[in-house]
């Protein structure tokens, strides 16, 4: 998913769309996206993987997560951090937010990405897919 939005960012901008990619951190209270998340149909294939080596590694890793959270996460920030973005001045809207209470580094490794594009698009003379074209 977020491949796809690096790149309509780039098909975009000359259209003068801006856009900005909202990255939440795993909220594991206060939601019940875990709770309903898909599941796969092949029930029988489903019980043999996590009857297999990687029997208890979902629970391992939702316990994990809910430990690296602090107790004040409120998911509703994401909804506030769009609303900022959304209000920001047009060609002033950050191209990447990050919501992540309990910091797990996707906002580390993001920005490093998103620095390598940036720079590969300036090294190749296309700096100006990196913002929205002023098509007033």
């Amino acid at each position: 998913m977020d491949a796809l939005a690096v790149s309509y960012s780039t098909e975009l901008a000359l259209w003068g769309i801006e856009t900005t990619i909202v990255v939440p951190g795993a909220f594991t209270k206060g939601t019940n996206h875990f709770a309903h998340s898909g599941k796969p149909s092949d029930r029988a294939r489903a019980f043999e993987y996590e009857d297999g080596p990687y029997a208890g590694i979902a629970d391992m890793a939702l316990k994990g997560l809910a430990r690296l959270e602090p107790a004040d996460a409120d998911p509703a920030d994401v909804a506030r951090e769009i609303v900022r973005v959304v209000d920001t001045p047009f060609g002033k809207r950050p191209f990447r937010v990050h919501v992540d209470p309990s910091q797990d580094g996707a906002e580390i490794v993001n920005g490093v990405a998103d620095r390598m594009r940036r720079e590969m698009y300036r090294n190749i003379g296309l700096e100006n897919l990196l913002h929205p074209a002023d098509i007033g």
